[in-house]
């Protein structure tokens, strides 16, 4: 198993350019099941999760055609053109499902699209249980059959989808997603009340309106989705990983660097800034990105609260609470979203961090310094935090189970390295 090491206590100085988003381009790869014409993605991040669904796509009946991008120097995103004129299975097997939870969503466009569909129940990072009742609940609204039987779900809509009013009693990504697309091909119309109003969604809904799809109130909580008989191919580009520039931010901040994020929009992560600027960080925003300095200055303690977009997301919790492990003060972590997502704080303390654990709080008592250490990574936003602890620790820190990282951060060493860092993979 392969293990990523830093020494740590090297400024990051220079520009990191942001990869397209994995959270946009999984839901984006799955809607091309929803025609049988060309889908064509720009701007995909090299990530297992990528492969680990083109995998699933092409057991489906998908081809998936990939092309490297030629600007290696700038770590661009690859180009993937996705065509599956028929539909032969509409079985996701659990082997594949398990790896990674936005498999799932296939149910919807598998379901909308033949009428069937036989998914497994999802895997993905173990950071809460995640039920999926709100989907099944919701394309039961839809007209669909639901039943259960040995870990899958069997949908059924031998007569089609029917456009309904489904009002969701919490805003769910992975539902919003699922139901999206299932609506787009449903009769009649379709409103999805108290949908998730996340970036990514907003892509997948311009990606679906490129098809032919029609939907209005894109970017509110409120989604109306006209059915059409057809949806056509297109060409769309994934957005810019607000997640791994917020990541590339707190680095920053950690190091005391200087670092331009470049292709990200500041709008799409405002409230990660906000905190940022708080804790002591100076943010610009220039023409194509973002700038990240800190001069020295010990970095303040800052309260902080997940909460669904455009809120401070989840998804950067355990990074910022790396950056708080040597902030002055303490602060308190709040997390809303996923009850089992402090398992980082364990690997933290590795380091030398003061943290507690208080229910869903975390009060993180800033120290002096950190101290390299060998650790484990748990899942993949909890991979990041290490490396962000291991850029500022003294020493080096030898990081294990970075399969996790993979999965979401596309080449980070290399983006990192192009800054000062001095980190490196040993290949197992």
């Amino acid at each position: 198993m392969d293990t990523i090491h830093i020494r740590g206590r090297h400024r990051l100085n220079g520009t990191i350019p942001i990869s397209g988003a994995k959270n946009a381009a999984l839901p984006l790869m799955i809607a091309s099941l929803l025609t049988d014409e060309t889908l064509t993605l720009t701007n995909i991040p090299r990530l297992t999760d990528v492969r680990t669904l083109a995998k699933l796509l092409g057991v489906l009946g998908a081809t998936v055609e990939r092309s490297e991008s030629a600007n290696h120097a700038k770590l661009e995103g690859d180009t993937i053109a996705l065509t599956t004129p028929e539909v032969v299975s509409t079985l996701a097997p659990y082997e594949i499902v398990s790896q990674i939870r936005a498999t799932f969503w296939v149910l919807g466009p598998l379901l909308a699209r033949c009428g069937t569909a036989k998914v497994s129940l999802p895997g993905g990072c173990a950071i809460g249980a995640r039920p999926v009742d709100l989907y099944l609940k919701g394309l039961q609204k839809l007209g669909a059959a639901i039943d259960l039987e040995e870990g899958y779900v069997l949908a059924s809509a031998p007569n089609g989808l029917k456009g309904a009013i489904i009002r969701s009693p919490i805003v769910s990504v992975g539902a919003t997603h699922t139901l999206l697309m299932a609506a787009t091909l449903a009769e009649g119309e379709t409103v999805l009340e108290n949908a998730a109003r996340e970036p990514e969604i907003t892509d997948l809904a311009n990606c679906l309106v490129a098809m032919g799809a029609k939907i209005t109130g894109i970017g509110t909580s409120t989604l109306r989705i006209q059915g059409v008989d057809k949806l056509h191919g297109a060409t769309h580009r994934v957005v810019a990983d607000r997640i791994e520039a917020g990541t590339y931010a707190v680095a920053a901040a950690m190091t005391g660097g200087d670092v331009f994020l470049d292709g990200v929009d500041p709008e799409s992560f405002e409230a990660v800034l906000s905190v940022l600027r708080a804790a002591g960080a100076n943010v610009e925003a220039r023409l194509g990105g973002i700038r990240i300095t800190r001069n020295g200055d010990k970095l303040q303690a800052t309260n902080v609260v997940t909460q669904v977009f455009p809120g401070f997301p989840t998804d950067l919790q355990a990074q910022f609470m790396a950056l708080m492990t040597i902030a002055d003060g303490e602060s308190e972590i709040t997390e809303t979203i996923f009850e089992n997502r402090f398992m980082h704080v364990q690997e933290l303390a590795r380091f030398g961090a003061n943290i507690s654990l208080h229910g869903d709080k975390a009060l993180v008592h800033g120290v002096e310094r950190l101290t390299g250490a060998p650790v484990m990574a748990s899942d993949l936003r909890a991979s990041a935090a290490l490396v962000i602890a291991a850029l500022a620790a003294e020493g080096e820190t030898t990081i294990n189970r970075v399969y996790h990282l993979d999965r979401g951060f596309d080449r980070m060493e290399e983006k990192l390295s192009a800054c000062g860092a001095e980190i490196w993979r040993v290949k197992a």
